[in-house]
């Protein structure tokens, strides 16, 4: 329980603090960084790449039953960085919404319609005594027949928005401030170097070589809007390439 300035406003989710703070939406921040991950997003020209690692936690444990990236719809992919059990459940809501959405006007439900629907979902969360905000954030992928590659974040407070990359996580910060420099150019990107750039990206911040397997790639692009995993031969390639170019 913090103290001093915020002693008691933390104790409900629906008090502000004399300063205007809500505590419990803020510590829902501090629980997405708590798991110590990190996630990013890149867009390029015809293409949208997301990109985590893989953590499992112990030895006994079926790698292949351990993932942060979920398809929602055939078309629609996201990766989720926190709780996983706060996780699962947005996902569960997502492809309700998805599926609701489909199954009303006939045709899949857009990207940005469903971040901002799963935005709205969180943000009841923190108007309400008897929910708590979900320790998470999504980020979310697919291409759009008019838009092309599409890329957005929502986060426990509510809050959705569009990007061209993004990060969530432990290392969101350092991660932000390599991108600006990797975007201020606003490059053209293909497939290709879209997936090259985040592989090699995601190395550079957190100053790791990774293994294949040590890593989970989800991409959507023109040529195959299904979202897809990048299977581990496919992600040794590139990982290849990035050291060879280096």
């Amino acid at each position: 329980m913090a103290r001093g300035s915020s002693a008691g406003y933390d104790r409900h989710i629906t008090i502000f603090s004399p300063e205007g703070r809500l505590y419990q939406v803020e510590y829902a921040f501090k629980a997405v960084k708590s798991v110590n991950q990190t996630a990013l997003g890149f867009r390029g020209d015809d293409s949208v790449v997301i990109i985590t690692q893989k953590k499992v936690p112990d030895k006994l444990i079926d790698p292949s039953s351990v993932t942060n990236m979920y398809k929602i719809t055939p078309l629609i992919g996201c990766v989720m960085v926190g709780m996983t059990a706060d996780g699962k459940s947005l996902i569960q809501r997502a492809r309700h919404e998805a599926a609701q959405f489909k199954y009303k006007y006939g045709y899949d439900v857009p990207v940005n319609f469903l971040a901002k629907r799963m935005a709205d979902t969180a943000q009841v969360y923190t108007q309400h005594a008897y929910m708590r905000p979900l320790g998470v954030e999504m980020i979310l992928v697919g291409m759009d027949e008019e838009l092309g590659p599409q890329l957005y974040k929502c986060d426990p407070a509510g809050t959705y928005i569009g990007y061209k990359a993004c990060t969530s996580g432990v290392k969101d910060q350092e991660a932000t401030n390599f991108l600006e420099k990797k975007y201020k150019s606003n490059p053209k990107l293909t497939t290709e170097e879209t997936i090259q750039l985040a592989i090699s990206s995601f190395q550079s911040i957190l100053a790791v070589d990774f293994k294949a397997s040590d890593l989970e790639v989800g991409i959507v692009s023109a040529a195959s809007p299904k979202f897809q995993l990048l299977e581990d031969k496919e992600v040794d390639k590139y990982l290849t390439q990035i050291a060879e170019r280096d």
